[in-house]
């Protein structure tokens, strides 16, 4: 999800002789050059509406004075699916990576050069930012309400209410909106879970384009990896969240330090490297198990 490449990295090869308004951010020899600028200015736009989509469902789930209050775990793995459909759509002209972990994958099958990797992450990460503070502006009330209602701080006191202190240590009220966080700590776990999940990822959105003959699934290949990444929440979501995507963790969290919220609680830094790391770590596996079995 994640300059000179065509651009929707969600889909290898439709024909451009049929269809050359599309394009193919992984093939090295097709479509028209993107320069460094589109590519950080999409790839922040698609980032951007992929966590104010994302977080927005997690916060719609969280608040009680939300309609959507206690909608549950197939809403936010849903919610989650339908922001990464929408955010590719609109970044489309960078080839809609949206996630370093893809980034890292599609470099390592060769479809961009390495030299454009730190403009797609910075892209990236500046987008989750934005997203970021875009839903703490849509939930504003909420936010207020949430944070000076006595029965959710004291809940997250260790007081009545809270179900186990100890699975969450420092993690306020609403950080789970922000950012992703165990069931269980168990690092070694945790890591582990998040490299799966991300291979799982990165792997479908790299072999898209071997099907019809090589010339790949065309634009159905975005919904494709937004079916992919809703399957992924519900079978692989519920240990640590699934981040399987570094900035969608990481921006949403230094976010969440530096908003002006009271009664906000910790940022729980000491696990925030899991999300950042683990993806990365899943979409460089990836790419080489494509090299290995596909290439």
């Amino acid at each position: 999800m994640d300059c000179r490449r065509p651009t929707n990295a969600l889909s290898e090869g439709a024909d451009h002789r049929r269809d050359p308004g599309f394009a193919f951010p992984w093939t090295k020899d097709k479509g028209v050059a993107v320069s460094s600028s589109d590519i950080f200015i999409s790839e922040t736009i698609g980032t951007a509406v992929l966590v104010l989509m994302g977080g927005g469902v997690c916060a719609a789930v969280t608040f009680k004075r939300s309609k959507a209050f206690n909608a549950g775990w197939v809403a936010i793995a849903f919610g989650w699916g339908f922001a990464v459909l929408t955010g590719a759509y609109i970044a489309a002209k960078s080839g809609a990576h949206l996630n370093p972990a893809v980034t890292i994958g599609i470099a390592i099958k060769g479809g961009i050069e390495w030299s454009q990797v730190p403009v797609y992450f910075a892209g990236e990460l500046f987008g989750a930012l934005i997203g970021a503070v875009l839903v703490w502006l849509a939930y504003y009330g909420q936010f207020r309400a949430h944070l000076t209602d006595p029965e959710v701080l004291a809940g997250h006191n260790g007081e009545e209410g809270m179900v186990d202190p100890a699975a969450a240590p420092k993690a306020g009220p609403v950080l789970g909106i922000f950012s992703t966080g165990p069931e269980i700590r168990n690092v070694v776990q945790n890591l582990v879970t998040e490299i799966i999940a991300t291979i799982v990822l990165v792997l479908a959105i790299l072999t898209l384009g071997l099907s019809d003959n090589g010339k790949g699934v065309g634009a159905i290949g975005t919904l494709l990896v937004a079916l992919v990444v809703t399957g992924i929440g519900l079978s692989l979501g519920g240990p640590t969240g699934y981040a399987i995507n570094p900035v969608r963790d990481l921006g949403p969290r230094i976010v969440h330090a530096l908003l002006p919220l009271p009664n906000k609680g910790g940022s729980d830094w000491g696990y925030a490297w899991i999300p950042v790391v683990g993806p990365l770590i899943g979409g460089a596996l990836a790419g080489g198990i494509y090299q290995l079995a596909f290439a």
